[in-house]
């Protein structure tokens, strides 16, 4: 048996909400959970765990996890009241429609203010004991949720997110970066601008290089319509190592297009439906790697996971997909 597997296992980033953490929260309560988060992927099988994002929860905001809310009130420049008027000027724009109100209104040139990514990224080091993944909102995602005085430019003011995330990213020291993209699959015509503001921020990645895609969850809802198809020049323009897609919960037809990714990024895809109850068996996930296998080839797959992170499911229902991924990827490579 190889000690690094053909196909790697990794989760894609928030875990579940953690009954005892909720009730009692501090540091060191998050620092505790974030351990037993780390350490049950690692018991059952996974070569690469994320740390469960949970110091970013935000109980005013559960549906985001925290992956908006988190970086939104902390990036200087943004106003985090937002009145009548603002509200009434974000309903009229091309946005989110998801979202009833902005994240924040831009006021100024943005900058850090009080986000500190490397100190949350040491945070999660401190007891993993291992190989870790740190995962980051996409610039063009959380562009999307502003409402802009300042910028007065989309465009201007996505890259200007971009360019204070990368500043962060620069100064960390962590085995894989993951940027998290869950708006562009229904906006594909942004596309060329997404790229570059998400190029910034990879471009300053030290580590392995990895971007998420889903068309997003919401109480097991899909909010963005499309397909992946429509994103092949998207995907083939981003500087990462691998994908990290949605496809338990998609057509068949969507990996046809996953053909046409570029040989010198690896695919990463999504064999476990986090929109359902349903624990996935090794058998049904061994059965979802061969069909993909299928149409993109031998040795095109280097990953396989959730398709989005936990954060709508119990503990008990992600525990037990957690280790169905990591027992269907044996059974599938014959270990």
């Amino acid at each position: 048996m190889s000690k690094t597997p053909e196909i790697q296992t990794t989760t894609v980033g928030s875990y579940s909400p953690i009954d005892w953490l909720a009730a009692l929260p501090s540091e060191q309560a998050i620092l505790d959970a974030t351990a037993v988060v780390i350490d049950t992927q690692k018991r059952n099988g996974i070569d690469l765990p994320t740390d469960g994002e949970l110091y970013r929860f935000d109980v005013n905001h559960p549906d985001t996890n925290g992956m908006i809310e988190y970086f939104i009130r902390k990036i200087g420049g943004i106003r985090g009241e937002v009145g009548r008027a603002d509200t009434k000027a974000f309903q009229a724009m091309d946005s989110m429609k998801f979202r009833s109100k902005p994240a924040g209104v831009v006021m100024e040139a943005l900058h850090e203010g009080t986000l500190d990514l490397p100190s949350a990224c040491r945070q999660s080091q401190s007891v993993a004991n291992g190989p870790l993944k740190f995962t980051l909102t996409s610039p063009f995602m959380l562009s999307r949720t502003l409402l802009d005085y300042h910028y007065k430019s989309f465009e201007d003011l996505t890259l200007a997110i971009a360019d204070v995330l990368a500043e962060q990213v620069a100064d960390l020291d962590i085995d894989c970066i993951q940027v998290d993209e869950a708006n562009i699959p229904g906006a594909p015509d942004y596309g060329p601008l997404a790229a570059e503001a998400i190029n910034r921020v990879l471009d300053q990645a030290k580590g392995q290089k990895a971007v998420h895609f889903c068309f997003g969850n919401y109480g097991g809802q899909t909010i963005q319509k499309g397909a992946w198809q429509p994103l092949i020049d998207f995907l083939n323009a981003l500087h990462t190592d691998h994908l990290v897609l949605e496809l338990a919960h998609r057509p068949d037809s969507d990996l046809q297009a996953l053909k046409e990714i570029r040989p010198e990024i690896d695919l990463g895809i999504g064999v476990i439906d986090i929109k359902v109850n349903h624990v996935e068996s090794p058998d049904e996930i061994a059965r979802r790697i061969e069909k993909a296998v299928s149409v993109v080839g031998e040795g095109r797959i280097k990953w396989i996971h959730p398709d989005c992170g936990f954060w709508m499911l119990k503990r008990s229902i992600a525990d037990r997909k957690i280790a169905a991924l990591a027992k269907g990827r044996d059974k599938y490579l014959g270990r």
